[in-house]
């Protein structure tokens, strides 16, 4: 499994590579957070043309919950010099909803959500696809 993700970001993840797709989004993070057994809520960092700046978990937590904290998600932005994100987090048990604490505190220093991705069940869900982002 470590070498199909090497083989992902290659792919996807080099700053020639726009993020156009929620397929290819959605095979990757899918990749990074479908066995696991513990909630991890990761980001991609994007620049301002959409390509991948880094993708990076933030957060991990237990088996149904992890604390994210928008401050932390703010100040890695800031780091990255990221223009828009992908947020994205895996649910080994039940259903997820949408915090939209995260995206109300990056629209504050004007960095746009283009996506929330709930992986889970061998699925990988778009938010923005389902008209909830």
């Amino acid at each position: 499994m470590a070498e199909a993700i090497k083989c992902l970001e290659q792919r996807y993840l080099v700053k020639q590579d726009c993020i156009t797709s929620p397929e290819a989004t959605r095979d990757y993070l899918k990749l990074r957070l479908y066995d696991l057994q513990y909630q991890v809520f990761a980001c991609m960092f994007l620049d301002s043309r959409h390509r991948v700046i880094v993708y990076e978990e933030l957060f991990h937590g237990t088996i149904d919950g992890a604390s994210v904290h928008p401050r932390d998600v703010v100040r890695k932005v800031i780091e990255t010099g990221a223009a828009a994100v992908i947020l994205a987090h895996n649910h080994p048990s039940g259903l997820a909803e949408l915090q939209s604490s995260r995206k109300e505190a990056l629209a504050l220093i004007e960095v746009r959500v283009l996506d929330h991705f709930i992986v889970g069940d061998g699925q990988g869900t778009s938010l923005a696809e389902c008209g909830l982002l």
